[in-house]
């Protein structure tokens, strides 16, 4: 068996396009420049919902901040969707083994419910404030963590936070890609060819928008992390 031996597959913007149009019943020769506009917009359209859909894997990256005694808030950066798992990290004056020390997060009406928001210790919690931010609104401010109790700057020295970040813009220019995994390819395609159909040929929607369910599906069954979860609930107070 002869194989190619190369994973490298990773069709552009460009090419995606003309296969969503072509299964829209829309050949190639047929494009003109106000299709491929509205290819753009509703590539970048498609990947805002994404966003919204779940957590996409490959789209999670770990932050870290330095802790500074008194500081109620740290800012988070701008393209940040969410804040998934946060510790902080101890050095107890030992740098070669530090220790992380998970703290979890709180509501708004909780956060508002503490008397002294000034109060200092170990961080215990946080309050993910999500603001628009300075890059898509001009003058507003960055979304935020608010931890508490503050850094009292005895221990804590850093922390650190798993975020999903919003997905890269997408362009038709120099053969740009889009910024998905090769198992979202065919996901994307369908669900591009849904938007395009909408547009272009509404009589092909009853055909690709349940192929672009099942491919969907398909593929967020595989984003998930591979790790059991157990719960071991603790009974011994009911038998005393």
């Amino acid at each position: 068996m002869t194989t190619s031996q190369t994973y490298s597959f990773n069709p552009s913007l460009g090419e995606l396009v003309l296969y969503a149009y072509n299964l829209c019943d829309i050949r190639n020769t047929s494009l003109a420049q106000e299709h491929m506009e509205a290819a753009r917009m509703a590539t970048n359209m498609l990947l805002s919902r994404w966003s919204n859909q779940g957590v996409n894997l490959w789209a999670v990256d770990l932050q870290t901040v330095t802790l500074v005694q008194g500081q109620t808030q740290y800012v988070v950066p701008d393209n940040t969707v969410m804040v998934l798992d946060a510790y902080v990290t101890i050095n107890n004056g030992t740098s070669s083994q530090p220790i992380d020390r998970i703290i979890l997060p709180v509501s708004r009406t909780e956060y508002a419910s503490y008397p002294n928001k000034e109060q200092q210790g170990f961080p215990t919690v946080f309050w993910f404030d999500r603001l628009i931010g300075s890059s898509r609104s001009t003058g507003s401010a960055s979304p935020t963590m608010y931890l508490w109790p503050v850094p009292d700057g005895t221990s804590a020295q850093t922390l650190s936070y798993y975020r999903v970040r919003q997905i890269q813009d997408s362009n038709l220019t120099n053969g740009q890609t889009v910024e998905i995994p090769f198992l979202w390819l065919e996901a994307f395609a369908y669900a591009l060819a849904v938007r395009l159909a909408t547009i272009w040929n509404p009589a092909k929607l009853q055909i690709l928008k349940p192929m672009a369910d099942e491919s969907y599906e398909i593929a967020a069954m595989q984003n998930i992390e591979q790790a059991q979860q157990y719960i071991s609930p603790q009974v011994q107070g009911y038998f005393r």
